[in-house]
């Protein structure tokens, strides 16, 4: 392992290396203030017998042994050196709100695996994170001796909003506000976000897509005028997205947890490389694989899957990242993504830390819609990462290859993972072993996998005699003609019925919880930074209803 402490500086650097700052600093503001993103300055770097060690650990053990380099400050006491403030933290965060006590566990199949990372509150791989940022948040603002509130400012493609929400409702010293596309989640999706319940949160939707609500988010981050205004009301901005080092962080554990369950159970020798394939969005998820990866777990490849919003696949295929693309919105609305945030942390790398290059970069992005890496950094990139991507009528496809052949059932956006597995496999040869992650619960998105499993024309019959078994205590309205033309809702109790499988906690009673959340706003910054105004009890006008 590296010796030095780890610190953090700005991928932007306006400011110098002077800027340099702790992990609960970079935690506690969320995004650097010249608008760069927080990165590590070194790497803790584990060998094959740290890699041992894991084997005979639960989640959270595994978990401090992997974070507790990146957040010293709370990794243990100064005076004893014994387990500090991280181990209570680890365990509150993966207790008894998980399904199981494996937290995030490996399903193997034959040449391949599925990292389930939905087993949480929310059923979406995004509690992994936030079931324990806000433990980090609070950390931070005591060291700072802060007694100003934080404001966690979220932006959400549908799974984060709803797994900050749960994780930061009724936290002390906190206040939440999650803006989403208001057309552009799930109808599952919208539920868990406009039905949370705390006196401390609020849920907007925003008439665009996810980079709309990214970018007024952004901007409202870097509003020098509504900070000092924030400070004189006793409040400071944090965030929740991925672009806060304290979201992106507890990822990295889930990487290595995978690893030891696989060698512990035979798929893997200890050492053997496997391939890490993640649908994906805002970059986030797959960032965490490849920072394991440069800290020694065994990764040959990075598979980069998209949809049909395939920004990320021509990035990795051509060095050129062009956002001046139809926008499309799919069946995994998580991935509806063309401003990949979490770009930027792998930009400072491959161009060598060289923050002028970043905002060269960045700055031709914003200006003229795309950028185009320098030689060098373009060979970096697909030394390491390999993308593609699924259409919809290819995602269903994967949806009904993974039930026919494996008897496994996954949500759309690992049906999209599957796919571009399977098109790895088929255009390079390559079988190492793989391991894909499975991000969200199937049940999330009844819809898509009610129609790719089963086809409208396997719907039970009106009249109650099909012979197919219905689960006990379900509602005779599941009981539909040959047509999907049932709300999300009902398809969820027809979808457990079918596969004989309980719902998810978190997702049952979903449709009858009474919507608290109604306020919609527009994309624009100044519609956004209204809103945020009069939810805080700064000037401004209110936000309008839908």
């Amino acid at each position: 392992m590296v010796s030095q402490s780890i610190h953090y500086v700005s991928t932007r650097d306006l400011r110098g290396f002077e800027d340099t700052v702790d992990s609960l600093t970079a935690i506690r503001r969320g995004i650097a203030p010249d608008g760069g993103l927080y990165v590590p300055t070194s790497l803790p770097r584990f060998d094959r017998d740290f890699l041992a060690s894991l084997l005979p650990l639960g989640y959270a053990e595994r978990a401090e042994r992997i974070l507790a380099p990146f957040l010293p400050e709370i990794a243990q006491s100064s005076d004893t050196g014994s387990a500090g403030e991280l181990h209570s933290m680890l365990l509150d965060a993966y207790g008894p709100q998980w399904d199981t006590t494996a937290v995030a566990p490996v399903r193997p199949f034959e040449g391949l695996a599925f990292l389930e990372l939905w087993h949480g509150p929310t059923c979406a791989f995004k509690d992994l994170a936030l079931q324990l940022l806000p433990h980090l948040l609070k950390a931070a603002a005591r060291q700072a001796r802060s007694r100003a509130e934080i404001v966690v400012l979220v932006a959400t493609s549908g799974d984060t909003g709803k797994a900050a929400l749960a994780g930061f409702a009724d936290v002390p010293g906190t206040r939440i506000i999650v803006f989403y596309p208001k057309d552009g989640v799930s109808q599952i999706q919208e539920r868990q976000m406009t039905t949370q319940t705390g006196s401390n949160v609020h849920v907007i939707g925003v008439r665009g897509n996810f980079d709309d609500a990214q970018a007024g988010v952004k901007a409202i981050f870097t509003d020098e005028g509504l900070r000092q205004e924030l400070e004189q009301a006793g409040k400071e901005f944090s965030s929740a997205n991925s672009i806060n080092w304290g979201r992106l962080v507890p990822q990295i554990a889930y990487y290595f947890s995978a690893y030891a369950d696989l060698v512990a159970t035979g798929r893997v020798r200890l050492g053997e490389p496997i391939n890490v394939v993640v649908p994906s969005g805002n970059f986030g998820n797959i960032l965490a694989a490849h920072y394991a990866r440069r800290m020694g777990l065994p990764v040959a490849r990075l598979i980069c899957a998209s949809n049909l919003n395939h920004v990320l696949t021509d990035f990795i295929r051509t060095g050129i990242y062009d956002r001046r693309r139809e926008f499309h919105r799919t069946s995994s609305p998580s991935m509806d993504i063309l401003i990949s945030s979490n770009v930027e942390r792998l930009l400072y790398e491959l161009v060598d830390g060289d923050p002028a290059v970043v905002r060269r970069l960045l700055g031709s992005l914003v200006e003229e819609g795309y950028y185009e890496l320098p030689d060098a950094a373009r060979s970096r990139l697909a030394e390491e990462f390999w993308g593609a991507f699924a259409t919809e009528a290819e995602t269903g496809a994967a949806l009904a290859w993974a039930f026919r052949e494996l008897g496994y059932v996954v949500d759309p956006h690992t049906a999209v993972a599957v796919h571009v597995y399977r098109q790895y496999v088929a255009e390079t040869g390559d079988r190492t072993y793989a391991l894909i992650a499975a991000t969200a619960s199937p049940f999330k998105f009844t819809r898509t996998v009610v129609e790719a499993l089963f086809g409208p024309e396997s719907l039970p019959a009106p009249d109650g005699q099909d012979s197919r078994p219905v689960r006990p205590g379900v509602r005779p309205d599941i009981l539909l003609e040959g047509r999907l033309d049932a709300d999300d809702f009902t398809l969820l109790d027809y979808l457990a019925s079918r596969l004989d499988q309980p719902l998810p906690a978190g997702l049952a009673g979903l449709k009858h919880r009474p919507v608290l959340h109604r306020t919609v706003c527009g994309p624009g910054r100044s519609e956004m930074t209204a809103v945020v105004r009069q939810l805080l009890g700064l000037a401004g006008p209110p936000g309008r209803t839908a």
